[in-house]
């Protein structure tokens, strides 16, 4: 069944016609071909889901109304947002759509020392909406209750000050496991609480350089690995989304045998 995001929140959704236009109503009747009766989810800002069916087709809307609400949850219960140094080509366009359907709650791409690719301040605002829709499909997709932020290139600088934000934060360094902090990762993991937000940082291709790392320390940071193979620039994210997703919804306590 189609999910779709709407702009307002609607007081009394359960008895008022709720109205879809634009791209919405596009997608709906152009793209998907639906008719009246058929049935779609609903997304309001306030992360409310619910399934509505179409009761009317206008020339440039569709009127639909409330069947019943969607109780099965679907967010990570931990808010996790993805800084990532710029890389090549479309790799941030891979990060931001994968990362939305494993839950990341919201990613920031920074220029890092290492990035070769440098954005055009002009084409920069072009760029963000691209990646802002890419999430908003991925969402949609995933059968999300919450489209992730997508914000503008950052400074190294804005980053170091965006930390304090968070109630954890993590730097993705490979010589971690090296200097034997190969276990920061699940150990942070163990002690972050339902409801609490994550910062995890990911330098470019040609990683993070060794001031960058000294400045993430020094504002706080935990250093950690993830695993003993060199991974991606665009992989390590997704790894590290799945790690959460498998410790906080899937991991249960295994009963011993008698």
């Amino acid at each position: 069944m189609q999910r779709y995001f709407l702009a307002e929140t609607t007081a009394d959704y359960q008895t008022a016609e709720l109205i879809l236009t634009g791209e919405q109503y596009h997608h709906m009747i152009r793209v998907m071909r639906m008719k009246i009766g058929d049935e779609a989810y609903l997304v309001f800002p306030n992360q409310q889901a619910f399934i509505a069916e179409i009761n009317a087709i206008e020339n440039e809307s569709v009127v639909m109304h409330w069947i019943a609400d969607e109780t099965a949850e679907k967010e990570l219960p931990v808010h996790v947002t993805i800084a990532s140094g710029l890389p090549k080509g479309d790799k941030l366009d891979y990060v931001i759509q994968k990362g939305t359907e494993l839950g990341a709650a919201g990613f920031v791409p920074f220029q890092a020392t290492y990035s070769i690719t440098k954005w055009d301040t002009k084409k920069a605002a072009k760029k963000i909406d691209r990646l802002k829709k890419i999430a908003q499909e991925a969402a949609e997709q995933a059968h999300r209750t919450k489209i992730p932020s997508v914000e503008s290139v950052y400074s190294f600088k804005e980053l170091l000050e965006k930390s304090p934000q968070f109630d954890y934060c993590l730097v993705a360094y490979e010589e971690s496991a090296k200097a034997g902090e190969d276990q920061n990762f699940a150990k942070t993991l163990k002690s972050i609480r339902p409801g609490s937000s994550l910062l995890i940082v990911f330098g470019p291709e040609g990683g993070l350089s060794p001031t960058e790392i000294e400045a993430l320390l020094a504002v706080g940071m935990v250093p950690c690995a993830l695993g003993p193979r060199i991974l991606r620039t665009e992989t390590a994210p997704l790894y590290a989304l799945a790690a959460i997703s498998y410790h906080f919804e899937l991991n249960e306590p295994i009963e011993p045998f008698c």
